[in-house]
């Protein structure tokens, strides 16, 4: 797999207009729902507001020692990961200050980065522990 850019997608940057739009983080605690039909409303509404959405935040809670309520949580972080691409934001940021048992959520959150990746979303993780190591 090769690190440098191929010919198209440098002539797709290099064919780039700057449209006058403003980027908006969007809290995930503010999207009524993830469902299909919701956030084509939710899209509708930001683009009538001249509105991109370029981040999702997740609060999350991995402070449990418990592999269901890290996995449960894991489940509700990648449903805004699928919003996230399904809305155009190109990074979904998740917010955590505990970790119950970091042998549970690393794993679980490597498993969703790896989604984000899959569904051409960043994921950004802001909490007590990281994805490289």
């Amino acid at each position: 797999m090769s690190a440098t850019r191929s010919a198209d997608v440098r002539t797709a940057i290099e064919r780039c207009r700057v449209e006058d739009l403003t980027p908006v983080s969007l809290d995930a605690d503010a999207i009524p729902s993830t469902a299909p039909d919701d956030l084509r409303e939710l899209k509708r509404e930001l683009d009538a507001d001249d509105l991109v959405p370029a981040t999702v935040v997740v609060d999350a809670c991995f402070g449990e020692n418990c592999s269901f309520a890290t996995q449960e949580e894991a489940d509700r972080v990648r449903e805004y990961v699928r919003a996230a691409a399904f809305l155009g934001a190109g990074k979904v940021t998740v917010e955590f200050d505990s970790v119950g048992d970091e042998s549970k959520v690393r794993p679980a959150l490597a498993a969703v980065a790896e989604r984000a990746r899959r569904e051409g979303v960043a994921l950004d993780v802001a909490g007590p522990i990281s994805l490289e190591n």
